[in-house]
């Protein structure tokens, strides 16, 4: 367990300590788990570059968005398989089964995007995973471990099924609803391919779409003239920032919200992972 959480932390900490360590340092290679000729411009260049902002709205609203649907939406999918006499139920579960060893493949989902008009909005980032298969599934197996009785003494009391599912079976779902929301805000958070393939607004990408840039198709001095425009000249003598200072420091960035709600969920994700392994 030692050797393995070392072998976790030890990157985390070396990213760390190069986005907080002078160019002299960085370029020489000498840093590793402590920051050495500690700085913060790495940090000061990259908040003033407005695509991070962005990109952090973008994410956040990606995020919430593509997550609160789901739940919404795959509840609504999941409880009528759960209830008795339902016409429907032996046709939808083999309509959701399919879609989970066929896919339609990138260039006809693509064509789809466009002919719904989604191609470079929002709505394209948020609607395409809000109801999934293998999702499905776990709810229901899930609702279907909630005792039957609290079901039939409301049923017995005048309440529909739309009461039913809201007042009765996802609050008792907790567990469950917190464990997928933290599986969709991290899934959403660290998406960047469909922003590569439907978006084309810069102002519309991710928050990873703009790291991507950052580690992969922004030239440096772009990125330095960029995000230097209008305050101290970053290529200056004395104030010359190394590149991977800056990549490290947008790595950070981008990770922190993530690592500030997980806590939140952490005492629900227990429980949650193991629905899958309770027999319906």
């Amino acid at each position: 367990m030692i050797l393995i959480l070392v072998a976790v932390l030890y990157p985390i900490l070396n990213i760390i300590a190069t986005s907080l360590s002078g160019s002299h340092y960085i370029s020489s290679g000498s840093v590793t788990i402590w920051p050495k000729g500690f700085t913060v411009k790495a940090y000061a260049s990259v908040f003033n570059d407005p695509y991070i902002l962005k990109g952090y709205v973008n994410s956040i609203i990606y995020a919430v968005g593509s997550t609160s649907l789901m739940l919404i939406f795959t509840s609504l999918m999941a409880y009528p398989l759960t209830v008795q006499g339902f016409i429907g139920k032996k046709f939808f579960t083999i309509f959701l089964m399919i879609t989970m060893f066929f896919s339609g493949g990138l260039i006809p989902t693509y064509l789809l995007m466009r002919s719904l008009h989604l191609i470079d909005t929002v709505w394209v980032m948020i609607i395409p995973g809000v109801v999934g298969a293998y999702n499905v599934f776990l709810f229901r197996t899930f609702f279907l471990n909630i005792p039957a009785e609290l079901k039939e003494s409301a049923v017995m009391d005048g309440a529909n099924d739309i009461v039913v599912l809201f007042r009765i079976i996802l609050p008792l779902s907790k567990a469950l609803l917190a464990t997928f929301a933290l599986f969709g805000i991290v899934g959403s958070w660290n998406s960047w391919f469909d922003a590569l393939i439907y978006l084309n607004d810069q102002n519309k990408y991710p928050l990873q779409m703009v790291l991507r840039n950052y580690l992969f198709t922004l030239d440096t001095t772009a990125i330095q003239g960029r995000v230097g425009a209008g305050n101290v000249a970053i290529n200056s003598p004395g104030n010359a920032l190394d590149p991977k200072a800056i990549r490290m420091s947008v790595i950070i960035i981008t990770m922190f919200p993530i690592m500030a709600i997980y806590p939140f969920f952490q005492k629900h994700f227990t429980k949650g992972v193991f629905v899958g392994a309770i027999k319906g």
